[in-house]
């Protein structure tokens, strides 16, 4: 692990919080050594673009995670929608099929949004949630293949579609980026050892996620909910800076 890649490594760290009020007073106690922010589902759908646009002011990155899955025409034209907030990256699920991810990236790809955002939109493909075990594959129907297989598969299925990258655990991120090594990697289920893995079944540290391969991370309760978010988010950082391989 190069001390240039940690230096790269961005941890965006999740607003996993109920209303813009919380989200701003979070990030007041963060401070500046917040520059990375992921909303998802909850916060989005409690607030709205709105929300998104005033984190973008703030000259903050912003990782949109609504893990998109429906029809092309639908998705395309979400990934148009997001596109003109001005947004670094957003998640589709590459469980949604080849068809749906091309016209995703055919849509994130067109220089008329480019000239509205003035910037890319980045592309990353969910492959399997962290909170998923091999019991959770077989109870969703899928082959019996080990849980790697599937996050492979579906890993070469977003590289096909030519998206920026997959979100996938530290458990995998080596093999992918082995195999698909222009797909760029993303990885939650972030802790840095001794903590509660809440409701996520596969989880590693900072470095050793970095060190097979991973180019962002997100960490959201071992900093939200910390006692003092800005000296757990900087516990994260001072891990990466550390090169620690511990899984």
């Amino acid at each position: 692990m190069s001390e240039q890649h940690v230096v790269d490594v961005p941890i965006y760290v999740a607003l996993d919080v109920e209303n813009r009020r919380q989200a701003f007073e979070l990030l007041e106690k963060l401070g500046d050594a917040c520059r990375y922010v992921k909303v998802g589902l909850e916060l989005y759908l409690a607030e709205g673009p709105a929300l998104v646009e005033a984190l973008v002011a703030r000259e903050l990155s912003v990782f949109l995670d609504l893990k998109l899955f429906d029809i092309p025409n639908t998705v395309a034209g979400a990934v148009k929608s997001v596109a003109s907030l001005g947004v670094d990256m957003l998640t589709i699920h590459t469980l949604g099929g080849a068809t749906m991810l091309e016209a995703a990236a055919e849509a994130a790809s067109s220089r008329a949004l480019h000239a509205l955002s003035g910037k890319p939109l980045r592309l990353l493909g969910v492959t399997l949630l962290t909170s998923v075990d091999d019991a959770g594959i077989r109870q969703m129907g899928l082959s019996d293949d080990p849980l790697s297989a599937h996050v492979l598969r579906l890993a070469g299925t977003a590289h096909d579609a030519a998206l920026h990258g997959v979100v996938c655990s530290g458990h995998e991120v080596a093999m992918v980026k082995t195999r698909y090594p222009a797909l760029s990697a993303l990885v939650p289920g972030i802790r840095l050892g001794g903590e509660s893995k809440d409701d996520q079944a596969r989880v590693v540290t900072p470095g050793y996620a970095v060190a097979h391969g991973a180019d962002y991370l997100v960490v959201g309760r071992p900093i939200t909910r910390a006692p003092d978010p800005h000296e757990a988010l900087l516990a994260f950082l001072q891990n990466l800076k550390g090169g620690s391989q511990d899984v």
